[in-house]
């Protein structure tokens, strides 16, 4: 059935329907998922001077203990996930999951060695084996949301969306029960704990050399000279993918947005680590920005979920008044991520931030180990 478009009058009772629970379903998520990140602003570890006469930089020392930090939260969330009816859970090892892989990605840049392209591979197939679950858990939030509220327009439409949503958890649960079973977590805990311990260092051309592994390691300098051309390259896609954005605010191209900011903001959280100056007002920005696109996506997932229920004929044989009902849902949904694209339209046109955080960015890339070593 074609859905078209159509203004709502009712604008006030359009919040309360829907941006209202909207707001409080994300609420508890919002600050799960940028919880690690609020602690490392508290907080920040700072580089001590001295280093060791043998033996691996300090500095790459650092950087292992972080990748281990995320390798500890993912083998302690897999029992609380497998247990099935933690959804934060889900969210925070997903989360774990893409800190770790940028960690690794810095440290290990391209060609990876073989052992590591394997555990990235495994970390990407434990992420997307919960992104289902994740979709159903985030939705369930929101409809609760909204069925607790006393005056909730499309109530009968709610429940039905309701039960839907935990029929189709409990499939796609089972599924990804059995490939997170597959991928191990706590061979991968062992395995790259020795990798990373026992590992000579994370580039193939250095000065040093590892006196346990005979492995070269890089220099100081080379190991922040890495981390700047890093942060060019995740900057010049952010830039590229906001033009774009800017130009065809379109659901792939606003999806391909939010990766970019999130791959940068995981990488800003490894600079901040180091007590960077700037980076906690960087984090703050990519935050924001993430924020209006995280809303939008919860919008279009929404849409894409409820839609395929309905198309469902025998749903549509059984329930036809149900059906255009939650139609009239999928109408005031699209009213509310036009809205959102909106605001991140406005967020992405205001140049103070924006700019202040470009130049941030550029003083990095252009003395890295300057900004480092003065931190």
């Amino acid at each position: 059935m074609e859905v078209i478009p159509m203004a709502d009058s009712n604008h006030s009772g359009q919040r309360n329907a829907l941006a209202d629970p909207l707001a409080e379903a994300r609420s508890a998520r919002s600050a799960d998922s940028n919880g690690d990140a609020i602690h490392e602003l508290q907080a920040p570890s700072r580089r001590k001077k001295s280093r060791p006469s043998s033996g691996l930089p300090q500095e790459w020392t650092r950087v292992c203990g972080l990748a281990m930090k995320q390798l500890d939260r993912c083998v302690s969330l897999e029992p609380k996930v497998l247990q099935g009816d933690n959804p934060e859970a889900v969210h925070d090892l997903r989360v774990a999951t893409r800190r770790l892989q940028q960690v690794l990605d810095l440290i290990f840049p391209s060609p990876r060695p073989r052992e590591i392209r394997k555990l990235r591979r495994r970390l990407r197939r434990c992420r997307s084996s919960l992104s289902e679950v994740r979709n159903c858990d985030m939705l369930l939030e929101r409809v609760d949301a909204a069925l607790a509220r006393k005056r909730t327009a499309h109530r009968e439409a709610r429940r039905a969306i309701r039960q839907y949503l935990i029929t189709r958890r409990a499939a796609t649960f089972e599924k990804a029960l059995r490939k997170l079973t597959r991928a191990n977590l706590s061979e991968l805990y062992v395995r790259m704990k020795e990798y990373l311990l026992g590992h000579g260092g994370p580039f193939p051309a250095g000065e040093s050399v590892d006196h346990h592994s005979g492995a070269p390691t890089p220099s100081v300098e080379q190991f922040y000279a890495h981390i700047g051309e890093n942060l060019k390259t995740m900057w010049e896609a952010l830039e590229e993918q906001m033009a774009c954005s800017r130009r065809k605010p379109e659901a792939p191209v606003l999806h391909r947005m939010r990766i970019a900011a999130k791959r940068l903001r995981y990488l800003v959280e490894v600079v901040h680590a180091f007590g960077v100056p700037g980076s906690p007002e960087a984090l703050i920005w990519l935050r924001n920005l993430q924020k209006h696109l995280g809303h939008w996506h919860d919008l279009v997932v929404f849409e894409e979920t409820v839609i395929a229920m309905i198309a469902d004929p025998d749903f549509l044989r059984d329930h036809m008044d149900l059906a255009l009902e939650i139609e009239r849902l999928i109408l005031r949904n699209r009213v509310l991520k036009v809205k959102l694209e909106g605001k991140y339209l406005e967020a992405t046109a205001d140049q103070t931030d924006l700019q202040r955080t470009k130049d941030w960015v550029s003083r990095i890339i252009a003395a890295p180990s300057a900004v480092f070593i003065h931190a």
